[in-house]
């Protein structure tokens, strides 16, 4: 089934939609025709772009939403439904970027990294599938990890476990939901190359030195290279409606960094810098 086929109705609520992939996706899920939730802390964001929405003759909302806190997520669920109905999509989007060696990191900036991507996505998940689960309709979860989530990189440890954690934590509950043999869909999303303002917004260790030239070389690398977050959008919920499981925003980044990580387990080889990752950390 066609995005366009699955998602000319119904709700979507999607975390972190201020801004990047969860604003393309929200744009593009309006323009199809669904009525959107943007959950977001940065609310100005949230609501400058539902603002837009609503002037182009869709239907949104912005709901203020740390997704740290499991209450607020609780509280987002109770805010889509009431204001329109049945949930059909949740897309657990929402994630920081963290820069610095791990030792160097404080404490409130290891545990915000770690909140957001991933206990907002679990959360996420908790406070809407039960409802979700209890729809006639089918329904989809869709939980944003990363093409970091199949590899490794130095200096961003916190980013890339928490998204080989959303990957861990989705192919489990598709099998849950298998369990469940009701029609609630389940993707991980693994975005490649995206204009966004990850690196802009990237706070860590101290912002100097190497540290500092991976962040430039990442934001330039995002900003030359990258395809729109609107693009992004699309692609993402082509995925999401034909049911895949893998989605991706660059499928050939993503086979090579799949195969790339089969060797590395199956050979238990010992985690090497490739010339990839040096050249960018030199830079």
């Amino acid at each position: 089934m066609s995005a366009a086929e699955a998602f000319s109705d119904g709700t979507a609520v999607i975390t972190g939609a201020g801004s990047g992939i969860g604003e393309g996706i929200a744009r593009h899920a309006a323009s199809l025709g669904m009525q959107v939730v943007l959950a977001d802390i940065a609310i100005a964001r949230a609501e400058a772009v539902a603002g837009e929405i609503r002037a182009a003759g869709g239907s949104a909302i912005a709901v203020h939403t740390d997704v740290r806190d499991p209450l607020a997520l609780d509280a987002l669920a109770d805010r889509a439904y009431a204001e329109f109905g049945d949930v059909r999509l949740l897309v657990n989007n929402a994630g920081i970027e963290t820069l610095g060696f791990v030792w160097e990191l404080s404490i409130e900036r290891w545990e915000q990294t770690l909140g957001v991507n991933i206990h907002g996505v679990i959360h996420g998940v908790r406070a809407f599938a039960p409802r979700m689960l209890k729809s006639p309709h089918q329904t989809y979860i869709a939980n944003v990890s990363s093409i970091g989530g199949l590899g490794m990189m130095p200096v961003q440890t916190p980013y890339i476990l928490s998204k080989h954690a959303v990957l861990s934590f989705t192919e489990c509950l598709h099998l849950e939901m298998q369990l469940q043999a009701r029609p609630v869909s389940v993707s991980v999303v693994l975005p490649g190359p995206v204009a966004t303002r990850i690196f802009e917004d990237a706070n860590g260790a101290d912002d100097a030195g190497l540290i500092s030239g991976h962040r430039e070389v990442m934001r330039d690398m995002l900003a030359s290279q990258g395809m729109t977050p609107l693009e992004a959008g699309r692609v993402i919920l082509e995925g999401i409606a034909a049911q895949e499981f893998w989605v991706s925003t660059h499928p050939d980044i993503t086979a090579g960094m799949a195969q790339g990580r089969a060797h590395h387990l199956a050979g238990l080889t010992v985690p090497a810098m490739n010339e990839q990752m040096r050249e960018i950390l030199k830079r």
